[in-house]
């Protein structure tokens, strides 16, 4: 399976990735660690352009984890699937290679994503140096919205809830009940970082 992990910068998706691959058989796909892996900071654009490409990295990545591992959940982050035609792409992608997909739409106050990313900013913790307020707000601005079926995942929550709010779904979408870990009752420590 691949999960779209959507939503605006700030809103938590890279911990909710996370958290959920550690619960699932998952592995998490970073587009931002993956453009800097893959692009010197020289060559760092943060265009549509280069995030298509990137998107198509991860993509390619997650059909070759899933030919290994067909019980695998494949969580795409690092970006915000804002666009219609990126989603898209992932169901179709989808469809090519014979998986399920899944989309995880992340949401919170505001007031919470701008400081998370402020806080990301001052801690230098993040590899894509265009987090900011600005793109927070360009990005809310040209948002199309995403149709069903998706979770809405409101992370003003705690971590725990929202790992438990997306599981059965996720199992739901996979139709295999026993895609959890086997230590899957073990709570996970709540981040204020997300």
């Amino acid at each position: 399976m691949i999960v779209i992990m959507a939503g605006l910068p700030g809103t938590g998706k890279s911990t909710l990735a996370r958290a959920l691959a550690q619960r699932l058989p998952g592995a998490v796909l970073d587009k931002d660690a993956i453009r800097a892996a893959l692009f010197q900071p020289a060559h760092v654009e943060y265009s549509l352009a280069q995030d298509d490409f990137c998107q198509e990295i991860m993509l390619q990545t997650a059909a070759y984890l899933l030919a290994k591992d067909a019980e695998l959940h494949v969580l795409l982050d690092g970006r915000t699937f804002s666009r219609r035609y990126q989603r898209e792409r992932v169901i179709e992608f989808c469809r090519q290679v014979g998986t399920t997909w899944a989309t995880l739409e992340c949401v919170c106050a505001e007031e919470t994503a701008l400081r998370r990313l402020a806080e990301a900013m001052a801690q230098n913790t993040h590899p894509a140096a265009n987090r900011t307020p600005e793109l927070y707000r360009q990005i809310r601005k040209n948002w199309e919205p995403i149709d069903p079926p998706k979770l809405l995942v409101d992370t003003d929550a705690n971590l725990n809830s929202c790992v438990d709010q997306a599981l059965p779904y996720l199992i739901n979408r996979t139709g295999d009940a026993n895609t959890l870990k086997r230590d899957s009752k073990t709570h996970l420590v709540d981040e204020e970082h997300r």
